[in-house]
């Protein structure tokens, strides 16, 4: 059997993409609650998404239905501190009755601290550029920590980076919607990077027992053109070598080797390194496509040829990149690999018999754990998997066209429909991977 017994299956999701309420019991604004007028396509936004703050235990019980094992959530950081050093009791309360319902239902959670809402607060304090940043987020990362560090083993100092900065400050197309020049996005970078740092370290002091932390990272991963060693060490060579803020390396070489990337070295200095490299100790992947070295022009792109398959957001379909990034990972970085993220956007809908037919969803699930087995069978120590995501939810700029979930929403009613992709999973998690050989 190459699932270890203590495997986490699971899936994820996001505190703005799925739980509305956006203005309620003491929360404030977001960015994504305020800045998305005008940017998000048929001008929807994430103010009521799929009810979860009100329709929690609902899905907890679909989830115990499905035999989950892990479910990552994140907080709303706005709606625990809705203004500088002020907690919003009723908002952290959400959280813990949140968790208390995972372990009833024998789930056990995994908490992102953040994942993309900043608050409105800070970010008219400048954001990610703001030098105080770093000090609220330790002292929001506290804040969690005292709350529910003694029932909640796994954390997330945070999801995505390469997305919030590349997206949100450089390229534009995501809250807060900047175009950063890049010669001064170094700045932001070493911001976030000193979060979470004294995120890590705030978790270790103020935790309730032993804690498991990491990071959510995603990034390019480059897969060989063939399995010979020449181009096995090409692949991997391109997939540390990229300098834009998606790069794998920009990241995790500061968090987890200690080693200030090329990209930093007028930024970072020594005194920084010390705080952000803190001991991690797992590799946390989001990962939903791979991406190759185009020799014609070197440009870094997408798997291309006619024909291809994709999702419904039109990324390029290629399982193998869940096998080769665990294992450059790994390799890398030494520690045991968590599949934070994969899953696939598709045009769902409800059937004329009532049920919510994905076969194509199935397929893909099943495409890309079979390569994750492949890694597991190699001895590389991979310790979960968490389909992204729970629900058809609020996906960002795209608004609710894309689903990914497991769970058909209606968001007209906000009736649930397990889809058949979901009772296939809970069929792989029953017996810990043996389905996929049947």
């Amino acid at each position: 059997m190459a699932f270890p017994k203590d495997f986490l299956w699971g899936a994820a999701s996001a505190a703005h993409q799925v739980e509305g309420a956006w203005n309620e019991d003491g929360k404030t604004a977001g960015i994504w609650d305020e800045l998305c007028p005008g940017h998000i396509a048929h001008h929807e936004s994430g103010h009521t998404a799929c009810d979860h703050y009100h329709r929690f235990r609902e899905d907890i019980a679909l989830m115990k239905q499905l035999g989950l094992k892990a479910y990552r959530f994140s907080v709303s950081w706005p709606r625990v501190i809705p203004r500088p050093h002020e907690v919003n009791p009723k908002g952290l309360q959400f959280y813990v009755d949140l968790v208390d319902a995972l372990l009833e239902a024998g789930i056990t959670p995994m908490c992102t601290v953040f994942h993309w809402n900043l608050p409105m607060w800070l970010y008219e304090m400048g954001g990610w550029f703001c030098p105080e940043a770093p000090a609220f987020f330790e002292e929001y990362t506290r804040v969690l920590s005292k709350a529910l560090s003694g029932k909640v083993k796994y954390w997330f100092t945070m999801n995505e980076p390469q997305c919030f900065i590349g997206l949100g400050y450089a390229a534009g197309t995501h809250a807060p919607f900047l175009r950063t020049p890049p010669e001064k996005l170094p700045e932001a970078i070493r911001i976030v990077m000193l979060s979470h740092g004294r995120a890590v370290k705030a978790l270790r002091e103020t935790a309730a027992q032993p804690l498991k932390i990491g990071y959510a990272p995603t990034g390019g991963c480059f897969t060989p053109e063939s399995e010979s060693p020449e181009a096995i060490e090409e692949a991997r060579r391109i997939t540390f070598a990229t300098t834009s803020p998606f790069s794998n390396s920009l990241w995790a070489d500061p968090f987890i080797l200690g080693r200030i990337p090329e990209m930093m070295q007028d930024v970072l200095s020594a005194e920084d390194l010390a705080i952000i490299h803190q001991p991690l100790d797992f590799y946390a992947y989001n990962i939903y496509q791979s991406m190759n070295l185009n020799d014609r022009d070197g440009m870094l792109n997408p798997r291309v040829w006619p024909g291809l398959p994709r999702t419904a957001l039109k990324w390029p379909i290629t399982p193998e990149c869940i096998y080769w990034a665990t294992r450059f990972l790994y390799e890398r970085y030494g520690l045991p690999v968590i599949i934070s993220e994969n899953g696939m956007a598709n045009t769902d809908f409800e059937m004329l018999d009532g049920k919510v037919h994905d076969p194509q969803r199935t397929d893909y699930i099943h495409r890309h754990l079979l390569q994750l087995e492949r890694a597991a069978e190699e001895g590389i120590p991979v310790a979960g998997y968490l389909y992204w995501s729970i629900m058809d939810n609020f996906e960002w700029a795209e608004g609710y066209d894309p689903r990914f979930g497991l769970i058909y929403v209606d968001y007209r009613t906000q009736r649930r429909i397990l889809k058949d992709s979901a009772y296939d999973y809970a069929e792989i998690i029953r017996t810990n991977g043996e389905s996929l050989h049947r």
